[in-house]
């Protein structure tokens, strides 16, 4: 079976140069704290019909993970194709690429050295500066205006009020249009960008890195109308994970930062705000999304471009009572991913496909660069899944490795496996789910006699995965 599968995926991937001398363009789509809480992923309740076509031309990856839990060393991992490392690279959200891994090829870069006009548009990098000049034809564009990353509130009782951090409360819903928030604009920014980009006469790498759903939700209210916050269903494992360590998991504290009003953290009322305001960002993000591949369809330029839409990482949804990510369990590391190839390099395998196959962010850069024929740099320690595009069915990784704070975690086929250990090499806890029996990760069995051989196993596999990331 597997000789045929390899052949199989020989012969479809010959076709893929039927774009001959003709580079494709890249749209890359970035969508902050983005969990696979879409249509289609399954999500019973996010209304979500311009992600949902997307997948439908494309191939979907069921099992994609981020390698760090927070925004800015995600970033820098998936840009540079290198693994973070505790306390020496991509270690927190302040995470700077060039001062962790100074001079490393970054994927932008190897477009604009192939000869690509390459545009930073909203949130890519987590600092616009960042390797700037080498990567980027042109500055860096983000929103203006507010200090919440370019997005400011549009009702005066939003920020009547605010927290000790000076922000404003942490959900609105203004009946106001979508150029009225920073994400709009930057909607706005890259159709117009596709625009002049048609007219030139080279391949182009576009990135439209949009804020929400990341906090505060602040959206449209014609996005929050979509939904009725009465009847959302509530996360039913409000509870902290039996059997984990108390001293070591923990959820993100992000919200605290906003000013709260009467909302009671934990309490019912604070949890159906909450969704209802993750989803109303998400819905809002999924009509932009809409109105920038519409542009690139009018434009006749589908036709040559891989749309790749991916989340830097995940988001708790009120789970074990964690709101945002922080931590290395299964909502906050899973992420969605779709790639849309161009009509000139499609194979009918990849088209409205889902695969089980496990993906890391760090195989993003050389994937990309294979599909555009592009030769990837030594440095990139991801792996190249192109070949899932002719077979969807088959096998990439048997492992997935992510890390977050001084958690170090190996997901396999079947269980995810966490080790704390302190500054000093120290081990400090485990962490151990089966999700054959417990996808939800209710229950840590670590120390369970019955899983003493796959306890063993995995943290083995830990330590080869890490020292393969160490580059040793």
């Amino acid at each position: 079976m597997k000789n045929l599968l390899a052949l199989a995926a020989i012969l479809a991937l010959a076709c893929l140069p039927a774009v001959a001398d003709q580079k494709p363009n890249i749209l890359f789509i970035a969508i902050d704290d983005l969990r696979p809480e879409l249509g289609c992923y399954g999500s019973p309740v996010a209304i979500t019909p311009n992600l949902d076509a997307l997948a439908n031309e494309g191939l979907l990856f069921e099992r994609a993970y981020c390698n760090f839990a927070v925004c800015g060393a995600s970033r820098a991992s998936m840009l540079s194709g290198l693994y973070p490392l505790h306390r020496k690279r991509f270690t927190s959200y302040k995470t700077y690429l060039e001062k962790d891994a100074p001079g490393v090829k970054t994927l932008p870069q190897a477009f604009k050295e192939a000869g690509y006009t390459t545009l930073s548009n909203g949130k890519i990098f987590h600092h616009p500066d960042d390797t700037e000049d080498r990567s980027w034809s042109e500055p860096a564009w983000k929103p203006t205006g507010g200090k919440e990353r370019g997005i400011h509130a549009q009702l005066p009782e939003t920020n009547a009020k605010r927290s000790e951090r000076g922000r404003g409360y942490i959900v609105e819903s203004a009946d106001v249009p979508d150029n009225a928030y920073g994400d709009g604009k930057l909607a706005e920014k890259v159709i117009s960008d596709l625009r002049r980009l048609k007219q030139a006469d080279k391949p182009f790498f576009l990135t439209c890195g949009f804020v929400k759903p990341h906090l505060p939700f602040y959206a449209p209210k014609k996005y929050w109308d979509l939904y009725d916050e009465d009847k959302l269903a509530l996360a039913e494992n409000r509870y902290f994970p039996k059997g984990a360590p108390k001293s070591e998991l923990r959820g993100s504290t992000e919200y605290a930062s906003y000013y709260l009003g009467d909302l009671k953290v934990g309490s019912d009322q604070w949890h159906r705000t909450m969704k209802h305001g993750y989803l109303a960002c998400v819905s809002y993000i999924d009509s932009l999304v809409g109105d920038v591949l519409d542009e690139l369809d009018k434009l006749g330029l589908t036709d040559n471009t891989i749309v790749v839409v991916w989340g830097d990482h995940g988001f708790h949804l009120g789970e074990h009572d964690f709101w945002g990510k922080h931590n290395t369990m299964d909502h906050s590391t899973r992420i969605p991913l779709i790639i849309r190839l161009p009509d000139s390099m499609k194979l009918k395998a990849s088209v409205g496909t889902k695969t089980n196959a496990m993906v890391e962010s760090v195989d993003i850069f050389p994937t990309l660069a294979d599909l555009a024929g592009l030769d990837t740099p030594e440095s990139v320690q991801g792996r190249s899944f192109q070949k899932l595009f002719a077979v969807p069915d088959q096998p990439f990784r048997s492992s997935i490795l992510t890390r977050r704070g001084n958690g170090d975690t190996v997901i396999t086929d079947q269980f995810a496996y966490t080790r704390y250990a302190d500054r000093n090499g120290n081990i400090t806890g485990h962490m151990l789910f089966d999700h054959q029996t417990d996808r939800a990760e209710n229950k840590s069995v670590w120390g369970n006699e019955s899983y003493k051989a796959e306890a063993a196993a995995l943290d083995k596999l830990l330590d080869i995965r890490m020292n393969e990331a160490a580059g040793n």
